[in-house]
């Protein structure tokens, strides 16, 4: 859920609430069950006031400091009236890349592990938060373009919500596990892009008409 009054997103966005946002996930990283509504005001210089204006709570602030690091998974427009293979591959590509480039960095890592430890329990609720923002939200945002394939002749399934989950598996495959399990790993620009083409390629292989 959005918090009230505010629209996540690079350009609904102002500078000042960016880097509220990038203070708030710095913290997380930094000390993860510490972050406090007081403690962002103070890292980010601005008064709990506004905090509250614009995010209603500490559940508003994290909810909103998940969807802005999602946010940088982005989703290449398509033209559904002139879609080819190429402008489809391209999209998935693009959505493939960023999916890793997140995923693999310090700030996804801490988030996600903080996470798995709050899943399950009522009163913690970021585990939900980043189910929803995180995954779920990613789904929300591939599956059009998935439909639009579909709908141009490009692409063969029946179930959406199946070949979304086969695109996704194929892009992180264990990589985020064994990134949550400590596995020092990394993953260089040349490495993304490769691992983005080699599953963009199997889900045509997979789906493609």
């Amino acid at each position: 859920m959005t918090p009230p009054g505010l629209t996540i997103g690079d350009d609904t966005l102002t500078e000042r609430q960016k880097a509220v946002l990038n203070a708030a996930l710095g913290l997380l990283v930094e000390g993860g069950d510490g972050l406090t509504m007081t403690g962002v005001a103070r890292r980010a210089s601005c008064s709990k006031e506004t905090l509250y204006k614009w995010f209603g709570d500490r559940d508003g602030l994290l909810t909103a400091t998940v969807q802005w690091q999602a946010a940088k998974v982005r989703m290449v427009p398509v033209d559904r009236e002139r879609l080819d293979a190429r402008a489809l591959g391209i999209a998935l590509e693009k959505f493939a890349r960023d999916l890793l480039s997140v995923l693999s960095g310090d700030i996804s890592v801490a988030l996600n592990r903080l996470a798995v430890s709050h899943a399950g329990q009522e009163k913690r609720n970021l585990g939900m938060i980043v189910l929803e923002n995180g995954r779920y939200a990613m789904g929300r945002r591939l599956k059009p373009v998935l439909e639009a394939g579909r709908d141009a002749g490009l692409l063969v399934f029946e179930d959406c919500e199946a070949a979304f989950r086969t695109f996704f598996g194929l892009v992180v495959r264990d990589v985020q596990i064994r990134l949550l399990l400590g596995d020092a790993m990394k993953l260089d620009e040349k490495t993304i892009l490769e691992d983005a083409r080699r599953a963009r390629e199997q889900f045509f292989a997979l789906y493609g008409a």
